[in-house]
């Protein structure tokens, strides 16, 4: 399988302060990884250098897409690339209605009612957000479910979803858990970003990273899970946060 996204020896400072410490990562094409870590190691750090935040500035090492560096592109060339981001805190977005961004993103043939219908059916959303202000007065669960919708309406190759699962009811999960498995089925490309087992029961994912302190200090299969659930970050170098599987801390 052809690389998706390759980091070499990725170095990132914020305000000053490096927070990504020489992290290195390879995701085939098709491939759903999942990053978990320790409130602080870097994980949504991570998401937002891939995606071009102008707050995080590389240092050194660099971030390959598809065979092409990417550092010095920005937000919006790397969207257009293919790369989006689910973001940890959707924002409000008052005076736009969801159903008028995801018409300026629509460019296929076939009808986007039809297809946005379907797609809130699928992920238990209700038909009035759809014309609702962006994420106005939304609950955490239905900003992320209109999170998937854009995603899906844009149709990227590379998905990164940070903490998609963060305000889901078990339904929700289920649901979004459904459709991300269908993606992947299509030949999509994920990174999750989480802090929770459940969502990993339903999308078994291709390979697990543990982060600690800007760095990727273990990969492994879905077992890796289970040794999070038994032993926390702690043997791993992090602090003494246990894994959070419930949506509670252990």
């Amino acid at each position: 399988m052809k690389e998706t996204l390759k980091i070499m020896d990725l170095h990132v400072e914020v305000e000053g302060k490096e927070i990504i410490r020489g992290l290195d990562l390879v995701i085939k094409e098709g491939e759903v990884h999942a990053i978990m870590g320790p409130n602080g190691s870097g994980k949504s750090s991570l998401s937002h250098t891939i995606m071009g935040h102008p707050n995080y500035r590389v240092t050194s090492g660099d971030i390959f897409f598809k065979g092409e560096s990417i550092l010095g592109l920005s937000t919006d060339e790397r969207a257009r690339m293919g790369i989006f981001l689910s973001f940890q805190y959707p924002v409000a977005i008052s005076g736009v209605s969801l159903y008028s961004l995801l018409r300026r993103m629509w460019n296929k043939d076939s009808p986007l009612v039809e297809r946005v219908d379907n797609l809130a059916k699928s992920l238990l959303l209700k038909e009035e957000i759809l014309y609702r202000s962006i994420n106005d007065g939304l609950s955490g669960g239905e900003k992320k479910k209109s999170e998937i919708i854009q995603m899906a309406v844009k149709d990227p190759e590379f998905i990164i979803l940070d903490e998609i699962d963060s305000g889901l009811d078990i339904d929700s999960l289920m649901a979004v858990s459904e459709f991300i498995k269908s993606e992947k089925d299509r030949g999509k490309t994920f990174l999750l970003i989480t802090h929770y087992r459940r969502i990993l029961d339903h999308v078994e994912p291709d390979l697990v990273h543990v982060m600690v302190d800007g760095k990727i200090v273990k990969t492994g299969g879905k077992e890796l899970v289970k040794e999070l659930e038994k032993e926390g970050y702690r043997v791993f170098g992090g602090n003494n946060e246990k894994v959070s599987f419930a949506g509670r801390h252990l």
